[in-house]
């Protein structure tokens, strides 16, 4: 596991965290391959009407994905995500924030991958704030919306690879 530049990262606290999960109608495997292909993962990720133009992407602990996203209205919001722990195909955990070195606004981010006995996925996404104010501005900026809107994305995009 990688060291995070913010110490509050380290200690998980519900006051501080987003939590957003669901249902996908995929195998574990499938969904979990979705978020750590590379091939994969900028086909999907981000809001409806967002684009991702990757710069960088090594998907492995301690590996970065370097990313714009790109809003509908043109809008570019740089992104950069540490890879700090993958579990093959239970978990990831990763760092996220601006694409800068030791961005205040880094959060931490946990997705848990758990399979139902009907060939379904749970997917649970955990997003850590360094403080309760950060929490407040993520979920004032949208961040509960935006983040379902990219569980729908990548359930319609794991559809596709079933075939």
């Amino acid at each position: 596991m990688t060291s995070s530049a913010n110490p509050a990262l380290s200690q998980w606290s519900l006051d501080r965290e987003i939590v957003m999960s669901r249902v996908i109608d995929a195998p574990r495997d499938l969904v979990f391959e979705a978020w750590s292909d590379p091939k994969h993962l900028p086909q999907w990720f981000g809001p409806k009407g967002f684009k991702v133009e990757t710069f960088e992407i090594d998907v492995r602990v301690g590996g970065v994905w370097r990313f714009n996203m790109i809003g509908p209205d043109g809008t570019v919001y740089p992104n950069r995500m540490r890879f700090r722990r993958i579990e093959r195909p239970s978990l990831m955990e990763m760092d996220h924030g601006l694409d800068q070195d030791d961005d205040p606004g880094m959060f931490r981010f946990t997705v848990t991958f758990a399979e139902q006995s009907n060939g379904k996925t749970v997917l649970m996404m955990r997003q850590l704030a360094s403080s309760n104010e950060q929490r407040d501005g993520m979920i004032g900026f949208g961040a509960v919306e935006y983040g379902y809107q990219t569980l729908d994305k990548l359930a319609a995009y794991v559809a596709g690879m079933k075939g």
